[in-house]
């Protein structure tokens, strides 16, 4: 879930115009991001001057199944803000396009259309705009930190990111008991994992699986199970998943 907010614009979209349709992040490190054309977001940058226009992307990451405390991060790009244009428009589509095939393709088509007068864009159905990178700063379960420009241009996408909410919602869903056997795992704290306890799969990426275990008083706590080495594709993850199980129940 991504917001986009401008300084010194008021009360940008309170219908959450400025939200992103869908966004992507260039070879260079640029953020482009598809945006409704009468937003305040679209209109800010059509009449920026001198491509000055500062803006902040914020980012919030909440966990695809129902937990307490579902939030799991928050994410905040800050930096320039301007409008995709001319020869520009076909490849910053053609890249948005590729991250997503199927959603907004419409909205990218109708991006792709001349420019029309400045005064005109709240008529317009929708804006590309590109977010060049200033600073980047990250706070998640794995802790706080700041994201340097080059950084975020080398950073690439988790080869589970696509499938991963799908993935957990099935674990929850079909191997709750597997799930909840992994504390016996946790050596001195699996003592507190009892009959009535909860453990809900939350996060999942190439390197492991932290689940949230809950008890009968409400109690909380996150713990990460690291695969043996790091997995490529949903074909490894299953083998790995079979491997932790396999160490839960022995």
């Amino acid at each position: 879930m991504a917001s986009l907010s401008i300084p010194g614009v008021e009360a940008p979209d309170e219908t959450g115009l400025s939200a992103p349709v869908c966004r992507t992040v260039t070879p260079e490190g640029d953020v482009l991001l598809l945006v409704p054309g009468d937003s305040a977001a679209a209109r800010a940058a059509a009449h920026a001057q001198d491509d000055d226009l500062t803006a902040v992307m914020e980012i919030t990451d909440v966990a695809p199944v129902s937990v307490p405390h579902r939030i799991r991060g928050r994410a905040w790009v800050a930096g320039w803000l301007t409008p995709v244009r001319n020869e520009q428009r076909a490849e910053a589509a053609m890249l948005l396009a590729e991250r997503h095939p199927v959603g907004e393709l419409l909205g990218i088509r109708e991006a792709l259309q001349p420019d029309p007068a400045p005064g005109l864009y709240g008529r317009t159905a929708w804006m590309m705009l590109r977010l060049e990178v200033g600073e980047g700063a990250v706070d998640d379960l794995w802790g706080a930190d700041s994201v340097e420009p080059d950084e975020f241009a080398e950073a690439t996408p988790d080869p589970l990111v696509a499938h991963e909410a799908e993935l957990l919602q099935h674990l929850h869903a079909a191997h709750d008991d597997q799930v909840r056997g992994l504390c016996t795992l946790l050596g001195d704290r699996a003592q507190i994992c009892g009959a009535g306890d909860r453990a809900v799969p939350v996060g999942l990426d190439r390197f492991g699986l932290r689940v949230r275990f809950t008890d009968a008083r409400q109690r909380s706590f996150d713990a990460r199970f690291d695969f043996p080495e790091p997995v490529q594709d949903v074909a490894e993850l299953r083998r790995a998943m079979h491997v932790l199980f396999e160490a839960a129940a022995e």
